[in-house]
């Protein structure tokens, strides 16, 4: 049940609009989410797990906690925070025109040095998929960087281990010849990228709204796909400033099917579908 406001009344713990409000307020400053007024019942349904795992008997408690608490358990509570009001929807070679893109680059590049990025990788799809692409145009062994990063520590984990369904969405017959080994006994229908593959990916937990961004060398490309949506208007120009001083001259940025940028033509100008080249 949910009152005339869009709580939830019949709940288990109290949580009323004065704590959704910290809620939003907190995950702005963390992570620049813009959470509207319709994601009451998403808050807290996720973050009522939180107060089951710390001992809380209500969000206010919980929140005056979590913003006075310090030391090492504060640090790994605010990120179980974040981690909990993050949305991680992917599949492998989801918007697949982006991935037709790439390849063609790529072959007209040739075998050079690349680096590429890709900022919200979620449970593993987008940079693996990205490393499928670049051995199926450029070769296994080119010199060719993935850095994966999300601000989500659990899912990276599960990245990082690079096992999936047998069924996963997204990938061919062929390919999971060619890049997946087959689970067997308990590991049954399971598959796991094969490690010449997993090594061309790096991954590591980044925060869009850190100030210092120390990611090595610039990219060639950036695939930041289906992220901007949850920031509003002035952290979407801070966040695509600070990817542009992080590109190579004439990169690309390769942005969610709903995501538009023209109003950003002083960085960035559209040259496809979603597809964008640096200024």
């Amino acid at each position: 049940m949910s009152d005339s406001m869009g709580l939830v009344t019949d709940r288990e713990f109290s949580f009323n609009a004065k704590d959704f409000s910290r809620v939003r307020s907190l995950i702005y400053q963390r992570a620049g989410i813009s959470l509207h007024d319709g994601k009451q019942a998403m808050v807290y349904s996720r973050l009522s797990r939180r107060l089951r795992d710390t001992g809380y008997n209500s969000f206010e408690q919980y929140l005056q906690w979590l913003e006075s608490a310090s030391g090492t358990s504060a640090q790994q509570e605010w990120q179980e925070f974040v981690n909990c009001l993050t949305t991680n929807l992917t599949s492998f070679f989801r918007e697949e025109h982006h991935f037709q893109v790439l390849a063609e680059w790529l072959s007209a590049r040739g075998p050079q040095p690349t680096r590429i990025w890709c900022c919200a990788s979620s449970t593993g799809e987008e940079p693996y998929s990205l490393a499928m692409t670049v051995a199926e145009t450029v070769g296994l062994h080119a010199p060719v960087k993935i850095i994966a990063s999300d601000i989500d520590t659990n899912v990276l984990t599960t990245a990082s281990r690079g096992a999936y369904d047998a069924g996963a969405r997204g990938l061919s017959p062929q390919r999971l010849r060619q890049h997946f080994l087959k689970g067997k006994a308990t590991n049954a229908g399971q598959i796991r990228v094969k490690p010449e593959l997993a090594a061309m990916v790096e991954f590591k937990p980044f925060n869009l709204m850190q100030e210092q961004w120390q990611l090595g060398e610039p990219f060639d490309i950036v695939f930041c796909r289906n992220v901007m949506i949850y920031f509003d208007a002035p952290t979407q120009r801070k966040v695509l400033e600070r990817i542009h001083r992080v590109m190579k001259p004439k990169g690309k940025l390769f942005v969610g099917h709903s995501e538009n940028f023209t109003e950003s033509r002083d960085l960035f100008l559209l040259r496809g579908k979603t597809v964008y080249d640096k200024v």
